[in-house]
């Protein structure tokens, strides 16, 4: 019998706009449970506010370096999340 984590610390890093909301560069966030990608973002929308959670329903997120779409993903502790807005280019 497998038994879920009892909690995920997770590194937050925040690049460009999503810094700006955010106001700090990175922050550590511990959730409870077998967390997933959506406990997180519902964790920094609470933690952070309308202008945060307004940027990330723009935003992609990279778990441990792996580009993630899927917000079902389980986070493993000790991992460590970028969150990146869309960049303009040219």
């Amino acid at each position: 019998m497998t038994t879920a984590p009892a909690a995920a610390t997770v590194r937050v890093r925040y690049f460009a706009g999503a810094r700006a909301a955010a106001g700090v560069n990175e922050e550590t966030v511990q959730l409870a449970g077998a967390a997933r990608m959506r406990d997180l973002v519902d964790e920094l929308t609470g933690r952070h506010g309308d202008a945060l959670a307004r940027v990330l329903t723009a935003c992609s997120f990279l778990l441990d370096g792996v580009a993630v779409r899927d917000t079902s993903v389980p986070l493993p502790d000790r991992s460590e999340v970028d969150v990146l807005p869309p960049f303009a280019g040219g």
